[in-house]
């Protein structure tokens, strides 16, 4: 027969009592039977999870998934806000005309910043309800409750129930199926902190206070011996002083002569006309190599691919790059200049060629990119395109004037014109 502890009255007073059941099927049926005999105050414990437990008890739903919710939609707009006000408002970053503000460039801070806040959100939200940490808690004074994580369940009630008592409980919790019960106690403890607590904080506090004040020694005091380097970075490097020893090679010198027949990079070696589009100086008046329709057509394909972006296909400045930034009101962009305007027509091919080279204003250097056979051969597209502004006949090949004919012909209206 199961009995509640008897005590005294100076015994320390009565938290709960915790009754043992057999299995997940008895703890759930008792717990529905608590349930229904009025009892609100109690807890189950199990060693795995059994299904419709929670239910039976009359638990309601945690609000811990909206406080996750919570927390990753403010992390979202936080990352968002913050990254917009960052890069267009307080220090906009103007990048070859886009936006400053682009929402895909923005996700992986985003993302990270919500993740990060959901799960503070989660953690925190758990340490809260279930009052965490507990260090410690009446029911461990049971011998019995030690085996709730391996073996076997129990159900405990707690005192401050309205129908608690603790004959009545007893005599319920057998009823019920219990195959013991025990009464457990608040120990009567002193809540006193532990003498090496104190002493641990304060020498912790101590010790963290030592690196900013040797921080703020090395900075501000005079040396005579050289700062301590943990990481060797760019201070040491691997190299040779003058004068110094080399075994690398048979004369043991670490300098070393020119090597024979070594020049510049950029040192023009051969023909000045064709690397620099000079001809004694001043930029050159024509072509370094004969001029050919095959030459014609690769000029218009490195045309398009480098020069269109910013000059148009037709030279007029107003490439699908520019024609972006006057949308966007780029404050620093400037219209790249018509290819037929005056003072572009006026210059000698030499000096076409050294644009593309040098580059000019806000145009780069193509030196790179583009090598010295076709930055001539943009030049005589550049040229030809130029000319297309002011042909005439005379400029039309022989083969190709009488297609035009019939065409002029064909829009006129004649009759028996031939296309």
């Amino acid at each position: 027969m199961l009995q509640p502890e008897h005590h005294h009255d100076d015994s320390p007073p009565v938290v709960g009592i915790l009754a043992e059941f057999d299995g997940p099927v008895t703890l759930k049926a008792a717990a529905t039977g608590l349930r229904q005999v009025g009892y609100a105050k109690f807890e189950a414990y199990s060693p795995y999870p059994v299904h419709g437990l929670y239910e039976v008890m009359g638990r309601k739903r945690t609000t811990l998934p909206r406080l996750v919710l919570a927390g990753g939609i403010t992390g979202c707009l936080v990352a968002l806000l913050l990254q917009w006000w960052t890069n267009a408002i307080d220090y906009p970053y103007w990048i070859s005309g886009k936006p400053l503000f682009s929402l895909p460039a923005n996700i992986p801070i985003t993302f990270e910043l919500l993740i990060l806040l959901g799960a503070l959100a989660a953690f925190g939200g758990v340490m809260v309800f279930c009052n965490l940490p507990q260090l410690y808690h009446p029911i461990f004074g049971c011998v019995k409750f030690r085996q709730s994580s391996t073996d076997t369940f129990f159900l405990a009630v707690d005192a401050d129930d309205p129908r608690f008592d603790e004959t009545a409980t007893a005599d319920l919790l057998r009823s019920l199926g219990a195959e013991s019960s025990e009464l457990y106690r608040q120990p009567r403890t002193v809540k006193r902190i532990p003498g090496m607590i104190p002493a641990t904080a304060a020498l912790v506090a101590a010790l963290a206070l030592l690196p900013p004040l040797w921080i703020a020694q090395v900075r501000y005091a005079r040396k005579t011996s050289p700062r301590i380097h943990p990481i060797l970075d760019m201070d040491f490097q691997p190299k040779y002083l003058p004068q110094q020893y080399s075994p690398l090679f048979k004369d043991t010198r670490d300098m070393r002569p020119r090597v024979a027949g070594a020049v510049s990079v950029d040192a023009i070696i051969g023909h000045v006309h064709l690397l620099r589009g000079e001809v004694d100086s001043p930029p050159a008046d024509t072509f370094p190599m004969p001029v050919t329709s095959e030459m014609m057509l690769r000029g218009r394909r490195r045309y398009d691919i480098f020069c269109t972006t910013c000059h148009g296909l037709a030279g007029d400045g107003d490439g699908i790059t520019s024609q972006l930034a006057f949308e966007r009101e780029e404050p620093k962009w400037v219209k790249p200049l018509s290819l037929h305007d005056q003072p572009v027509l006026g210059q000698p091919v030499g000096q076409l060629y050294q644009t593309i080279t040098h580059g000019i204003r806000t145009m780069p250097s193509y030196r790179s990119q583009i090598p010295v056979e076709d930055r001539w051969a943009i030049v005589l597209y550049v040229r030809a395109l130029q000319r297309s502004r002011n042909a005439t006949m005379d400029d039309v090949p022989g083969e190709l004037k009488k297609h035009l004919k019939s065409i002029e012909q064909s829009d006129a209206g004649i009759p028996n014109a031939k296309p």
